[in-house]
């Protein structure tokens, strides 16, 4: 797209024209003026190797290449002309950054060494998500610019507006929602196994995604992508200590290890409850459908055993992950569910999706039942309003999850999702599966 840059004279000029004419609404009483923290709102969605720019707890910091690029985000669910400004300041010098939406370019000049609002200049908008860049163009200093809010008025205040305005979300804003899809278990007796299928579409597995296929009511079960050379297989089980630090776990709560899969790596984990975590580095393909299977089973002494495996196409094998005792639990897998999530907020802004697929319980009688029924819901980032870029359906007679990507798709909290029951069962052989046959040591 060709992009449109205004001088700054002409900025100037509609600034002028833009106060006068909200001078006039503010007699009448028609106007709405926001303020976008870039803390929990913007990304360097462009950089090169060297750039040092930061989105920290105050905004943009640490600005000093003219090749990257910092995308602030924000919803309106009315189109129309929006009035920009930034709350910026440059540390030493001068300089000019250009401020664009939608191809069209404001050229801004920076000259206070505090905090102050610069005029932009008005934008004309569509309803939904809202991208603002910003560029650095010249600078006489070693900064461009500290911006931390872009300030957007409207003549009207009849729109609704969607960003992370919560300091308490910026992060959790930036990493994006995370949504679940709750599987309506297909009966009411004890469900011994849970058995998924998860397909990524090329494109769709981004740095930070978390796959999450089989959840149930004591832990989690899925695919990671944690780097550009490395991909997991997690399986996690939490603690009946609420904590988020893993060493207050008193001993007789703790998680314990009855075994794991040959080079899967085990420990604890924190920060969201505290358990006992398992994963095998392995570089899972996006195209692939990879299977799981995950048993909860009591053991008659006030513990239950958690066991996963994990089958990929490239070995046409199952693969024990590991087998974890949760002490003061005497339950059958329930809650089942499968979510998708983004685990580094630098990269909220990047989309993914995954299928979710022929999904079956098999109870402790023997019995193998589909399920065919999924509600959507999604976390307290999108509950909160603070981001509500993620979606869910049906496709391929398959569940799907999406996040991210400040798409404007919109899927109502709780729709209940359907599809053709499957009708052959998993054809797994439980008893060869590998168990507690590798030593946890």
């Amino acid at each position: 797209m060709k992009t449109k840059l205004l001088t700054s004279a002409y900025v100037i000029f509609l600034c002028l024209k833009f106060s006068m004419v909200m001078a006039t609404n503010i007699q009448n009483h028609h106007r709405y003026s926001s303020e976008v923290p870039l803390a929990g709102n913007a990304f360097i969605t462009t950089s090169t190797k060297g750039s040092t720019e930061m989105i920290t707890k105050n905004g943009l910091g640490n600005w000093t290449s003219a090749n990257s690029v910092i995308s602030t985000y924000f919803k309106v669910n009315q189109g129309g002309i929006l009035h920009l400004n930034l709350k910026a300041k440059v540390p030493s010098g001068k300089s000019v950054i250009k401020v664009s939406i939608n191809g069209v370019s404001h050229a801004i000049p920076i000259r206070d060494s505090s905090y102050n609002t610069y005029c932009v200049g008005d934008f004309n908008v569509l309803p939904g998500y809202v991208k603002v860049d910003l560029q650095g163009l010249k600078k006489t200093g070693d900064y461009f610019a500290d911006v931390s809010h872009i300030i957007f008025e409207s003549p009207s205040s009849e729109g609704d507006y969607i960003f992370c305005n919560d300091p308490n979300f910026y992060y959790w804003g930036r990493r994006g929602p995370s949504c679940h899809l709750k599987y309506t278990n297909p009966t009411t007796k004890d469900v011994l196994y849970f058995y998924n299928e998860i397909t990524i579409s090329k494109g769709e597995d981004k740095i930070g995604s978390y796959f999450m296929a089989n959840g149930f009511q004591n832990g989690y079960f899925g695919i990671q992508v944690n780097s550009e050379t490395e991909r997991r297989i997690l399986f996690s089980v939490w603690s009946p200590f609420s904590t988020d630090n893993p060493k207050d776990i008193p001993e007789d709560h703790k998680i314990k290890l009855n075994c794991k899969g040959k080079n899967v790596i085990t420990g604890e984990f924190g920060n969201e409850g505290s358990g006992g975590q398992s994963y095998l580095q392995y570089n899972w393909k996006a195209g692939v459908t990879y299977k799981f299977l995950l048993k909860g089973e009591p053991d008659g002494t006030r513990n239950t055993n958690y066991t996963a495996w994990f089958f990929a196409p490239e070995t046409n094998s199952w693969a024990l992950i590991a087998s974890w005792k949760r002490p003061y639990t005497k339950a059958y897998l329930d809650n089942l569910h499968s979510f998708v999530e983004n685990f580094i907020p630098d990269n909220g802004y990047q989309g993914r999706k995954a299928e979710f697929g022929n999904q079956w319980v098999k109870k402790t009688d023997g019995q193998w039942l589909p399920i065919s029924q999924a509600k959507f819901t999604a976390d307290a980032t999108y509950k909160a309003r603070q981001r509500v870029d993620a979606t869910g359906g049906t496709i391929n007679n398959t569940f799907y999850l999406k996040n991210g990507a400040f798409t404007n798709d919109v899927t109502l909290m709780n729709s209940v999702l359907n599809v053709s029951p499957p009708t052959r069962n998993p054809d797994i052989n439980l008893i060869d599966l590998g168990s507690c046959n590798v030593s946890a040591n």
